[in-house]
This record gives structure tokens, sequence and C-alpha cells, in this order.
């Protein structure tokens, strides 16, 4: 198919990547269970109860397994935060190994594993997120790539079309990277790859293995395209402004010298030519994102990858000796530190609001709170009229309120959470026995078409001090419903 690359892989260095993978996971281990939960595991902790091929604003890979993660070790927030560090190290592994392919020897393989000591992959590893899962399958793909183009070994875009298929259950992002891959190959070469039989054929399983989410897509009218809408319109102009500088904050300033790097190794070095096509399909991928109004973080697995090429060259260049190999190691360990300090939840909880970390990292805020929030709105509910409590539910106006009410008010004695917000408004509406609800919201329900009569009562506040959606938000109690659940269930439903 094409002419054998010169590069001769080196040996993996299994120890010091294997150190820097399992230190990852262990920093990992150390601050799995701090804070509290994140807004989208309690999310994903009730979309999960509810088995199905897909969801309305994901595929079904990540709910599931944070369902199955409950059901082996149980219903803590450690339990659904392992398989985040076991992704975290796979990632270190496989950075290591794309290093490898673009001739990287030990000190160059070590450095591109280091990339996981960085803001977003950790961020991913510690929060249950569809982004570690994501990472991991996008640098198998690319991993794949490389060898069927570099080695001269096309069938493994058989085992690339796999991992794309699979990768499909967790994200449709894939796609996105097999899209500007294909259109970098037009542009860049060799072009004669896309003639390739094995190419195909790797399309072809990729199909094949993500039919039924497609299927279920196709079945519920393509959700995740209003989903997408919902996101353009809502949060579209952020993340057009944030694109760019984001792309230098996620690996760390220190490193972005190591992946721009990559792509100038991958369009001027002759024994690279066949794989510059990742190197084209960054930038057109950025403009993609920008027209569509994508989140800057979809790119992370292909900048991932051009970091790992890109310690290549860099160890080449520490190998001349001098000052080269400390000026490396220290900016790896400021690099490094200051990404573990706003990444994780290292410092005590009541002290964090006083830092600007949660401003930096919403990740942070969005852990802090939870219970305290849970304890205010069951306030609420106790000074209800006994009368009451048996015709109340609670309705919440976003899902990381209802997971929380779900996760920690069942204990307590609170009635059962509704919200109209993505996958849960599929979970339905309440009983037409409910004519009295306990609102929570950041809007105004007062002038609400659903309830005669809403009533504030509470104000929510975590008492640390940081910043997040749910300090906006206050208490209600709604009563004289205009209609029954089913004529208002519709006019509930949002998308964010």
């Amino acid at each position: 198919m094409i002419e054998r690359s010169p590069i001769a892989r080196q040996p993996l260095a299994w120890k010091p990547v294997g150190a820097v993978a399992v230190g990852a996971a262990l920093m990992l281990l150390l601050t799995i269970n701090r804070y509290d939960y994140h807004r989208d595991e309690l999310y994903f902790r009730m979309v999960g109860a509810n088995p199905k091929w897909g969801y309305v604003d994901q595929p079904p890979f990540t709910p599931l397994m944070v369902r199955l993660c409950i059901d082996i070790f149980g219903d803590t927030v450690w339990a659904i935060r392992i398989p985040g560090l076991l992704f975290v190290a796979g990632a270190a592994i496989l950075l290591a190994l794309v290093a490898r392919e673009a001739g990287g020897g030990a000190l160059a393989q070590t450095l591109a594993a280091a990339g996981v000591w960085t803001t977003f992959p950790l961020v991913a590893g510690h929060i249950t997120l569809t982004s570690a899962p994501d990472l991991v399958m996008w640098l198998l793909v690319i991993l794949c790539l490389m060898r069927a183009l570099l080695q001269d070994r096309p069938r493994y875009f058989l085992l690339a079309g796999l991992f794309a298929g699979l990768a499909l259950y967790n994200k449709h992002l894939v796609i996105l990277l097999l899209l500007t891959f294909a259109a970098g190959l037009l542009i860049a070469g060799p072009r004669r790859v896309l003639l390739s039989k094995w190419l195909w054929a790797g399309a072809a399983i990729a199909v094949v293995v993500g039919l039924p989410n497609l299927l279920y897509q196709i079945a519920n009218d393509f959700p995740q395209i209003s989903m997408a809408s919902a996101l353009a319109e809502n949060k579209g102009d952020d993340a057009r402004i944030t694109l760019v500088p984001l792309q230098l904050l996620w690996l760390g300033p220190f490193f972005v010298p190591v992946w721009v790097a990559g792509i100038v190794t991958l369009l001027r070095r002759p024994e690279l030519r066949p794989v510059r096509a990742l190197a084209v399909a960054y930038p057109l991928m950025l403009v993609l994102l920008f027209v569509v109004a994508g989140q800057p973080y979809y790119s992370f697995g292909l900048l991932a990858a051009l970091f790992a090429v890109g310690a290549v060259p860099t160890a080449r260049w520490v190998a001349r000796g001098g000052a080269r190999p400390w000026l490396l190691g220290a900016g790896v360990v400021v690099n490094c530190g200051v990404a573990l300090v706003s990444s994780l939840p290292v410092l005590p909880i009541d002290v964090v609001g006083r830092t600007p970390i949660p401003a930096m990292n919403q990740g942070i805020s969005d852990e802090i709170g939870w219970p305290r929030y849970v304890a205010q709105v069951k306030a609420v509910y106790d000074d209800l009229p006994a009368e009451d409590k048996p015709q109340t539910v609670l309705l919440a106006g976003n899902y990381g309120e209802a997971g929380s009410l779900d996760r920690y008010g069942k204990p307590l004695g609170l009635p059962d959470v509704y919200s109209g917000q993505n996958e849960l408004w599929y979970l339905g509406p309440p009983p037409e026995s409910a004519t009295v609800v306990v609102l929570v919201s950041q809007g105004d329900p007062t002038r609400s078409p659903a309830f005669g009569s809403c009533v504030e009562k509470a104000k929510l506040d975590n008492g640390y001090g940081v910043d997040n959606e749910e300090q906006k938000a206050r208490v209600f109690v709604c009563r004289d419903r205009k209609g029954t659940w089913a004529e208002l269930w519709p006019s509930l439903q949002h998308f964010d």
C-alpha cells in the first residue's frame, strides 16, 4: 500500500511509563472520595438505572458503567470513580505507544505518558464523565491508524474501525476524528490510502459495530441532534470564544511547545509523511468546532496524540545536554504541579472557596454542597402541613439538583423527585395525585403557566463560599396546578 517506513520502533519503556501511569492512578485514588459527587455523576446515577441503547444527550456507555459500579461496589462516590483512574492509567500507556510509533525512546515515551498529569486528563479521571473513556478510544484509533500507515500493516485499519465503532457507544465525537483525518489525507496525502480495501473494511466494521446506537437515534428522531442544537444555542458563543485559549490550557502552558513540535514534526519529517494527515486534521477540527459551536474539549484526544508525537523531538532536544534536561524537568514539575492543585480536590473544602480554583475549574465547584442543599430542601418539606405531604413531590430545575435529591433525599424521607431536563424528562411526569410541589429553580416560577401559586421558602447556600449553579437557586412551594401533569409535562422539557 505504501513504502515501509524507516522508523524503527524502540522497546516500550515499561518501568518509567508504568511509574507515570501508576502514579497518576494513585493520585486519583487518594482524592477519589474528597468533596462530593459531581453534578454529572448524580445525573448518570439516575439515568443509568433505566438501561437503554441510548439517551437523549449521549450514548449508553457511561451511565450504564456508573450503574454497574454501583451494583458491584455500592452507592458511593468512590465506587463510580474507579473506572476513571483506570482510563487515565491506560491513556498514559497509549500516549507512550504513540510516541513509540513516532520513533521515540524511553525519554520520549515517559514524557508522552506524563501528558495525563495535566488539567484535562486529571479532571476527566477524577470525575466520572464521558471524557476519560473517549480519550482512551481516540488514542486507540489513532495508534491503529499510525501502525497501519507507518508500519505498512493495513490490517490495523480493521482494528481502528472496531475501536471507532465501540467509541460510538460513549460519544459520537470519534466521527469528528475520522472526518478530519480523512480530509487530512485528501489534503496532505497519501491519497491512495483512501482507496485501500482495508481502510473501507475498517469503516464498515465501525458502522456495523455502532449500528444499534445508530438505529436508536433513527428510531427516536435523532435526539442527540436536538441536544447538540440546544448546546450550540445555550453555550455556542462561550464555546467559540474559549476554543483557542483552552487548547493552550488543557495540557498546560509549559507543554504547548511540545505539541506544537508534534505538528511541525509530522509536517516536516519525511519518515512521518504517511501520518502527517494527523497534523492537518487538528486545525481542520478546530475550524469545524468553531463553525458548529462544539465544545473546546472535543479536540483533546487528537491534541494529546500530537503532544505524544512532539515528545520525540523534545527528547532529542534534551539529549543535546547542557541545561536542557533541567529546563524540561522544571517545566514538567511546574506544569503538572499547577494541574494537580487546580484539577483535583487537594485543598480542604472550607479553604477552596477562598481561592481562584472554583472559577478556573467548574468541575471543582460542581462537587461542593449537595448534602447541604438537600438538607435545606428537606427543611422546606418538613414545614409543610402534615396533610399535604402525601400529595407532595419534588421538582428540580436541573439534573444536578434532581440527582442530589434522589441520592440524599430518599434516606431523609423526602418524596420522589422529577425534572424536565434532558433524559430525566423521559422518566415521566409526577403522578396526578401530586398537588403540592416543592420546586428548586434558578428561575422565577411565579410567572409559570404550570402553577397558580408559588411561594419562595428558602435560598440554597453551600456554606463554603463556592459559587456554583445552585448558589443561585431558590426553593418554592407551588400549588394550584393548571392542568393535569400529562398536559403540563411537555412544557417543562428542556435541553442543556
